[in-house]
Protein backbone atom coordinates (compact mmCIF):
# COMPACT_ATOMS: atom_id res chain seq x y z
CA UNK A 1 0.00 0.00 0.00
CA UNK A 2 1.02 3.28 -1.12
CA UNK A 3 1.76 6.18 1.28
CA UNK A 4 -0.13 9.41 1.06
CA UNK A 5 1.18 13.02 1.79
CA UNK A 6 -0.72 15.83 1.35
CA UNK A 7 1.25 19.06 0.55
CA UNK A 8 -0.48 22.34 2.12
CA UNK A 9 -0.33 25.79 3.48
CA UNK A 10 -2.40 28.32 4.51
CA UNK A 11 -1.27 30.92 2.65
CA UNK A 12 -0.94 31.28 -1.25
CA UNK A 13 1.71 31.97 -2.91
CA UNK A 14 4.52 29.90 -0.76
CA UNK A 15 5.80 27.41 -3.10
CA UNK A 16 3.43 25.11 -2.53
CA UNK A 17 3.09 23.61 -5.97
CA UNK A 18 6.83 24.17 -7.09
CA UNK A 19 7.05 22.12 -3.82
CA UNK A 20 5.11 19.08 -4.88
CA UNK A 21 6.33 18.76 -7.94
CA UNK A 22 10.11 19.34 -6.95
CA UNK A 23 9.72 16.73 -3.77
CA UNK A 24 7.67 14.12 -6.41
CA UNK A 25 10.19 14.37 -8.81
CA UNK A 26 13.19 13.67 -6.28
CA UNK A 27 11.20 10.86 -4.69
CA UNK A 28 10.63 9.57 -8.48
CA UNK A 29 14.35 9.86 -8.90
CA UNK A 30 15.10 7.38 -6.51
CA UNK A 31 13.25 4.47 -8.01
CA UNK A 32 9.67 5.00 -6.12
CA UNK A 33 6.85 5.07 -8.18
CA UNK A 34 5.19 8.52 -7.41
CA UNK A 35 1.84 9.94 -8.66
CA UNK A 36 1.13 13.88 -7.97
CA UNK A 37 -2.73 14.84 -7.96
CA UNK A 38 -3.25 18.38 -8.09
CA UNK A 39 -6.30 18.94 -5.72
CA UNK A 40 -6.68 23.34 -7.13
CA UNK A 41 -9.74 22.35 -9.18
CA UNK A 42 -10.94 25.13 -10.97
CA UNK A 43 -6.95 26.84 -11.61
CA UNK A 44 -5.12 23.59 -12.15
CA UNK A 45 -1.50 24.86 -11.96
CA UNK A 46 0.33 21.41 -11.22
CA UNK A 47 0.62 20.49 -15.04
CA UNK A 48 1.82 23.67 -16.18
CA UNK A 49 5.46 23.63 -13.61
CA UNK A 50 5.10 19.93 -14.87
CA UNK A 51 5.46 20.93 -18.29
CA UNK A 52 2.31 18.65 -19.40
CA UNK A 53 -0.53 21.26 -19.59
CA UNK A 54 -0.73 20.05 -23.52
CA UNK A 55 -1.30 16.27 -22.50
CA UNK A 56 -4.40 17.03 -20.45
CA UNK A 57 -7.32 15.39 -21.59
CA UNK A 58 -9.47 13.82 -18.58
CA UNK A 59 -8.76 14.98 -14.60
CA UNK A 60 -9.50 14.32 -10.81
CA UNK A 61 -13.10 15.27 -11.73
CA UNK A 62 -13.39 13.21 -14.25
CA UNK A 63 -11.91 10.32 -12.39
CA UNK A 64 -14.00 10.99 -8.94
CA UNK A 65 -17.41 11.06 -11.15
CA UNK A 66 -16.64 7.96 -12.48
CA UNK A 67 -16.92 9.07 -15.89
CA UNK A 68 -13.51 8.23 -17.04
CA UNK A 69 -11.23 5.29 -15.88
CA UNK A 70 -7.76 6.32 -13.82
CA UNK A 71 -5.70 4.93 -16.57
CA UNK A 72 -7.21 7.48 -18.71
CA UNK A 73 -6.35 10.16 -16.67
CA UNK A 74 -2.98 9.65 -15.53
CA UNK A 75 -0.03 11.35 -17.49
CA UNK A 76 3.29 9.73 -17.37
CA UNK A 77 6.05 12.13 -17.07
CA UNK A 78 8.54 11.91 -20.02
CA UNK A 79 11.74 12.21 -18.23
CA UNK A 80 10.91 10.13 -15.15
CA UNK A 81 9.26 6.43 -16.11
CA UNK A 82 8.26 6.41 -12.65
CA UNK A 83 6.77 9.79 -11.94
CA UNK A 84 2.93 10.47 -13.00
CA UNK A 85 0.54 13.17 -12.66
CA UNK A 86 -3.81 13.46 -12.00
CA UNK A 87 -4.84 16.68 -13.33
CA UNK A 88 -7.06 19.21 -11.85
CA UNK A 89 -10.00 20.40 -13.83
CA UNK A 90 -9.66 24.09 -15.11
CA UNK A 91 -13.62 24.38 -16.20
CA UNK A 92 -15.15 23.26 -13.10
CA UNK A 93 -15.40 24.42 -9.15
CA UNK A 94 -14.54 22.52 -5.80
CA UNK A 95 -17.90 21.75 -4.87
CA UNK A 96 -17.27 19.36 -8.06
CA UNK A 97 -15.37 16.42 -5.59
CA UNK A 98 -17.07 14.63 -2.94
CA UNK A 99 -15.47 13.08 -0.09
CA UNK A 100 -16.97 9.58 -1.20
CA UNK A 101 -15.42 9.89 -4.75
CA UNK A 102 -11.54 11.59 -3.50
CA UNK A 103 -11.51 8.08 -0.90
CA UNK A 104 -12.46 5.91 -4.20
CA UNK A 105 -9.34 7.74 -6.28
CA UNK A 106 -7.23 7.80 -3.67
CA UNK A 107 -7.96 4.22 -2.69
CA UNK A 108 -7.17 3.13 -6.12
CA UNK A 109 -3.41 5.00 -6.44
CA UNK A 110 -2.46 3.31 -3.34
CA UNK A 111 -2.49 0.15 -5.09
CA UNK A 112 -0.76 1.44 -7.72
CA UNK A 113 2.07 4.20 -6.42
CA UNK A 114 4.43 4.02 -3.67
CA UNK A 115 3.75 7.57 -3.05
CA UNK A 116 0.53 9.56 -3.33
CA UNK A 117 1.37 13.40 -2.95
CA UNK A 118 -1.15 15.68 -3.01
CA UNK A 119 -1.12 19.49 -3.96
CA UNK A 120 -3.68 20.86 -1.87
CA UNK A 121 -5.35 24.51 -2.71
CA UNK A 122 -4.24 27.11 -0.17
CA UNK A 123 -6.87 27.61 2.70
CA UNK A 124 -8.89 26.12 5.11
CA UNK A 125 -11.75 25.68 2.46
CA UNK A 126 -13.54 22.55 1.30
CA UNK A 127 -10.81 21.35 -1.49
CA UNK A 128 -7.74 22.14 0.84
CA UNK A 129 -10.34 19.91 3.35
CA UNK A 130 -10.42 17.00 0.93
CA UNK A 131 -7.19 17.19 -0.23
CA UNK A 132 -5.70 16.61 3.19
CA UNK A 133 -8.64 13.91 4.40
CA UNK A 134 -6.87 10.54 3.50
CA UNK A 135 -3.25 11.40 4.22
CA UNK A 136 -1.04 9.75 5.65
CA UNK A 137 1.22 12.30 6.33
CA UNK A 138 1.70 16.10 5.83
CA UNK A 139 4.06 18.73 4.46
CA UNK A 140 3.10 22.04 6.03
CA UNK A 141 4.87 24.71 3.46
CA UNK A 142 5.68 28.42 4.76
CA UNK A 143 7.59 30.69 4.26
CA UNK A 144 9.47 33.30 7.39
CA UNK A 145 6.85 35.80 7.36
CA UNK A 146 4.40 35.89 10.39
CA UNK A 147 1.06 35.55 8.13
CA UNK A 148 2.33 32.18 6.79
CA UNK A 149 3.49 31.17 10.11
CA UNK A 150 0.09 31.95 11.54
CA UNK A 151 -1.70 30.43 9.19
CA UNK A 152 0.54 27.38 8.64
CA UNK A 153 -0.61 26.94 12.50
CA UNK A 154 -4.24 26.77 11.49
CA UNK A 155 -3.59 23.89 8.90
CA UNK A 156 -1.74 21.55 11.59
CA UNK A 157 -5.05 21.96 13.63
CA UNK A 158 -7.03 20.69 10.66
CA UNK A 159 -4.75 18.17 10.09
CA UNK A 160 -5.12 16.85 13.99
CA UNK A 161 -9.25 17.28 13.46
CA UNK A 162 -10.23 16.73 9.93
CA UNK A 163 -8.29 13.55 8.53
CA UNK A 164 -9.50 10.22 8.63
CA UNK A 165 -6.61 9.62 10.41
CA UNK A 166 -7.39 11.82 13.33
CA UNK A 167 -10.40 10.97 13.87
CA UNK A 168 -9.90 7.34 14.47
CA UNK A 169 -7.43 8.60 17.02
CA UNK A 170 -4.07 8.22 15.08
CA UNK A 171 -1.62 10.79 14.51
CA UNK A 172 -0.95 12.18 11.32
CA UNK A 173 2.75 12.73 10.71
CA UNK A 174 3.42 16.54 10.07
CA UNK A 175 6.42 18.30 8.82
CA UNK A 176 7.34 21.74 8.10
CA UNK A 177 9.21 22.81 4.76
CA UNK A 178 10.36 26.39 5.35
CA UNK A 179 10.42 28.19 1.39
CA UNK A 180 12.15 31.08 -0.21
CA UNK A 181 14.37 31.71 2.83
CA UNK A 182 16.86 34.20 2.77
CA UNK A 183 19.85 34.52 4.96
CA UNK A 184 20.75 37.94 4.44
CA UNK A 185 17.08 39.24 5.21
CA UNK A 186 16.69 36.32 8.25
CA UNK A 187 20.38 37.94 9.48
CA UNK A 188 19.03 41.98 9.48
CA UNK A 189 15.39 40.98 11.21
CA UNK A 190 13.66 41.58 8.06
CA UNK A 191 11.97 37.63 8.59
CA UNK A 192 11.45 35.29 11.01
CA UNK A 193 14.27 33.12 11.70
CA UNK A 194 13.91 28.99 11.52
CA UNK A 195 13.92 28.64 15.40
CA UNK A 196 10.96 31.24 15.77
CA UNK A 197 9.21 29.32 12.88
CA UNK A 198 9.84 26.27 14.61
CA UNK A 199 8.91 27.34 18.72
CA UNK A 200 5.68 28.31 17.06
CA UNK A 201 4.58 25.89 15.04
CA UNK A 202 6.03 22.88 17.28
CA UNK A 203 6.55 20.28 14.45
CA UNK A 204 9.38 18.76 12.88
CA UNK A 205 11.63 20.53 10.25
CA UNK A 206 11.49 18.48 6.75
CA UNK A 207 13.76 21.16 5.10
CA UNK A 208 14.54 24.69 3.80
CA UNK A 209 14.62 26.18 0.61
CA UNK A 210 16.59 29.03 -0.01
CA UNK A 211 15.33 32.00 -2.17
CA UNK A 212 16.49 31.33 -5.48
CA UNK A 213 15.77 32.44 -9.35
CA UNK A 214 16.35 28.83 -10.26
CA UNK A 215 13.02 27.61 -8.95
CA UNK A 216 11.62 30.25 -10.94
CA UNK A 217 13.77 29.41 -14.52
CA UNK A 218 12.44 25.88 -13.70
CA UNK A 219 8.66 26.44 -13.08
CA UNK A 220 8.69 28.98 -16.29
CA UNK A 221 9.64 26.20 -18.29
CA UNK A 222 7.63 23.27 -16.97
CA UNK A 223 9.98 21.41 -15.50
CA UNK A 224 10.67 20.91 -11.10
CA UNK A 225 13.84 22.40 -10.18
CA UNK A 226 15.27 19.28 -9.09
CA UNK A 227 15.30 18.03 -12.96
CA UNK A 228 15.98 21.18 -14.77
CA UNK A 229 18.80 22.50 -12.56
CA UNK A 230 20.07 19.74 -10.18
CA UNK A 231 22.97 21.52 -9.17
CA UNK A 232 20.99 24.35 -7.83
CA UNK A 233 21.14 24.92 -4.18
CA UNK A 234 17.50 25.18 -3.80
CA UNK A 235 17.39 21.76 -6.11
CA UNK A 236 19.17 20.37 -3.54
CA UNK A 237 17.77 21.30 -0.38
CA UNK A 238 14.52 19.56 -2.12
CA UNK A 239 16.79 16.40 -2.96
CA UNK A 240 17.14 16.08 0.70
CA UNK A 241 13.84 16.96 1.83
CA UNK A 242 12.45 13.96 -0.37
CA UNK A 243 15.57 11.92 1.41
CA UNK A 244 14.52 12.79 4.49
CA UNK A 245 10.54 11.42 3.61
CA UNK A 246 12.07 8.33 2.82
CA UNK A 247 13.65 8.15 6.52
CA UNK A 248 17.29 9.30 6.15
CA UNK A 249 18.50 11.10 9.33
CA UNK A 250 20.21 14.39 7.21
CA UNK A 251 20.19 17.29 9.66
CA UNK A 252 19.06 20.38 8.30
CA UNK A 253 21.84 23.34 6.98
CA UNK A 254 20.47 26.80 7.37
CA UNK A 255 21.40 28.87 4.22
CA UNK A 256 24.43 31.24 4.93
CA UNK A 257 24.58 34.48 3.66
CA UNK A 258 26.56 34.52 0.20
CA UNK A 259 29.92 36.29 0.66
CA UNK A 260 31.06 38.13 -2.15
CA UNK A 261 34.73 38.77 -3.63
CA UNK A 262 36.50 41.87 -4.10
CA UNK A 263 35.62 41.72 -8.17
CA UNK A 264 32.42 41.06 -7.12
CA UNK A 265 31.70 43.91 -4.78
CA UNK A 266 33.49 46.47 -7.43
CA UNK A 267 31.68 45.17 -10.01
CA UNK A 268 27.65 45.10 -7.93
CA UNK A 269 29.29 49.01 -6.70
CA UNK A 270 29.83 50.30 -10.12
CA UNK A 271 26.34 49.11 -10.79
CA UNK A 272 24.54 50.97 -8.28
Amino acid sequence: MGKVIVVTSGKGGVGKTTSTASLGAALAQTGKNVVLIDFDVGLRNLDLVMGAERRVVFDLVNVAQENAKLSQALIRDKRINSLFLLPASQTRDKDALTEEGVGRVIAALREKFDYVICDSPAGIERGAQLAMRFADEAVIVTNPEVSSVRDSDRIIGLLDAKTVKAEKGETINKHILVTRYDAARAARGEMLSIEDVLEILSTPLLGIIPENQGVLRASNVGSPVTLHEPTNVAAKAYVEAARRLLGEKLPVALPTVEKKGFLDRILGRKAA
